[in-house]
């Protein structure tokens, strides 16, 4: 196996990764701090992209091109686009699509990039299990559900805006990063996987638990990635 490019939106999404590294070097490429080295025994790069699907696809690119990495995960929080699926919760992508997209007067699906050939990223069918065996051996107290993972420049906290864009995408969360590195992946003909601790229920009672359940989610999260990262053996691809 190559290196691992693990990539989290916030910085609290990274640090408690950062802080269980072996950090062999940090490398500054726009504005964004690439922490190199080995994770449970693996060699990664961990990075902070920031908020949003530019900087989310920026920094993709640049683990691609620069690291040379061989896999890409996402790690980080979402509010949930299902009743069943509860704050505290993990989301592993099935696929990813961008919400936000819409070309129809085209003639293409809504959510299709203009030809791309596609209307949803498909993520890695190993990495998925892996992930999926991984949350439930690290966090078996929560639920742990494999579906779409729905991406858009936006912070979804009105049920009348939720409702609609569950009522088509047939996502499981939305967040506003997961599509964009799911797409720079795509192009690369690198494996890839999204996974997503739920932080709210995208609603109108989203700006209220999001900064309560931001570090519940949080930690999931990176238990999740730990047990991940340690259980992939060296010749999975």
């Amino acid at each position: 196996m190559g290196r691992i490019g693990i990539i989290g939106a916030m910085e609290e999404e990274v640090a408690l990764l950062k802080e269980k590294m072996e950090i062999e070097v940090i490398v500054k490429k726009a504005s964004m701090e690439f922490y190199q080295g080995t994770l449970m025994g693996r060699e990664c790069v961990v990075v902070r992209s920031g908020i949003g699907k530019v900087n989310a696809g920026l920094c993709a690119q640049i683990l691609v091109d620069v690291f040379n990495v061989s896999h890409l995960i996402n790690t980080g929080i979402a509010g949930s686009l299902k009743a069943e699926i509860n704050i505290g919760d993990i989301v592993v992508s099935s696929d990813a699509l961008q919400h936000d997209m819409d070309a129809r007067n085209f003639g293409y699906a809504r959510g299709e990039i203009p030809r791309m050939g596609t209307v949803s990223f498909p993520a890695d069918p190993e990495l998925i299990s892996m992930a999926k065996a991984a949350c439930e051996q690290a966090n078996p107290e929560i639920d742990v559900f494999v579906g779409r993972i729905v991406t858009g420049d936006q912070f979804i906290a009105e049920r009348s805006v939720k409702n609609e864009i569950a009522s088509w995408t047939e996502g499981y969360c939305t967040e506003m990063e997961g599509a964009a590195i799911a797409q720079v992946a795509y192009l690369n003909h690198i494996p890839f996987v999204i996974v997503r601790a739920i932080s709210d229920k995208a609603d109108d009672s989203a700006t209220m638990d999001y900064p309560t359940f931001e570090q519940q989610a949080i930690e999931h999260s990176v238990k999740l990635i730990e047990e991940f990262v340690a259980g992939m053996p060296e010749e999975i691809y």
